[in-house]
């Protein structure tokens, strides 16, 4: 069994014994600079909002940020933003495609929020280019049920365009977090292709089932089994054996930059489920390669 990564630099010998090309991120945030500051200042009160320090691992600019990502071998990787209110989802789209355009590694990404633009900006994100959406419900503090959000969900439904959704409760719950709304959205459009950010936590089993269920919905691995996660939400390992199943549903997701540990610790905290390798070969590659249409 090839032996988990211990460090950040350690991480490219890791992909390589594993076998595949590189690894593809889902759940990668690049934004706006006045945007990621408003976001690094609330994660600096972290205690305040999660009971635990937050720390930034990686702070750098922009292009420091890149470079890293490189170093580490991830070959592809989505760029989200997110609104937490009216009038801010199509100037982040617009910021979201000029930054794929320069950086051809970038999954161009874009976002919504339920007011009566999405419906003219959501398709217009489409035709121009967005492989992956972003959507917060925590943040947005919105019901994804809304009444203002069935042409954009039908749009994305009709195009097969993957949504990132963070619709669990944790690290904070919500109004409308949790698995009942995504339930009863997925019975109004049972083929959208919904991508469940960390898993569901906490979660995991309810939106384990969700992914059992309807062929569109996939998990991806934002900070899940990490020791952060691990003292605040625990998984239970009796899921594991539902988890191993779900092999080809599961994606990588890092939440980078803005995690409170090293990248490497994330695929070390993967590795340590015991899942296998082809396990591990599918998630970090092999899911999001074929999902998003990524060559060697």
């Amino acid at each position: 069994m090839t032996r988990p990564p211990l460090d950040d630099a350690d991480v490219p010998c890791y992909v390589a014994e594993l076998g595949v090309p590189g690894l593809v991120d889902v759940h990668v945030h690049f934004m706006p600079e006045r945007v990621q500051a408003a976001v690094w200042a609330y994660f600096a009160q972290a205690e305040t909002h999660y009971g635990a320090p937050w720390p930034v691992t990686y702070p750098g600019t922009p292009g420091e940020r890149l470079d890293q990502l490189a170093r580490l071998g991830v070959r592809a990787f989505s760029a989200l933003n997110y609104p937490h209110k009216p009038g801010m989802a199509a100037g982040l789209n617009d910021w979201s495609a000029a930054f794929a355009q320069q950086h051809p590694q970038v999954l161009q990404s874009a976002t919504f929020f339920p007011e009566p633009d999405a419906a003219r900006y959501v398709p217009a994100a489409i035709e121009a280019g967005a492989r992956v959406f972003k959507v917060h419900v925590q943040v947005g503090s919105f019901d994804p049920r809304d009444e203002l959000l069935e042409p954009v969900w039908t749009a994305l439904e009709g195009s097969g365009t993957p949504v990132v959704i963070h619709c669990g409760s944790g690290p904070l719950a919500g109004e409308h977090t949790g698995p009942a709304p995504v339930q009863g959205l997925l019975q109004r459009h049972p083929r959208l292709q919904l991508v469940v950010a960390h898993l569901g936590m906490p979660e995991y089993a309810e939106f384990l089932t969700l992914a059992e269920t309807y062929d569109g919905v996939r998990l991806d691995t934002t900070m899940f089994a990490t020791d952060f996660t691990e003292r605040l939400m625990p998984f239970d390992r009796a899921l594991l054996p539902r988890l191993a199943a779900l092999r080809d549903k599961v994606l990588l997701g890092s939440d980078f930059p803005t995690i409170p540990y090293p990248y490497a610790h994330q695929l070390a905290a993967l590795h340590g489920l015991g899942l296998g390798e082809d396990w591990l070969r599918a998630v970090l590659w092999g899911n999001g390669a074929r999902l998003f249409g990524i060559t060697p």
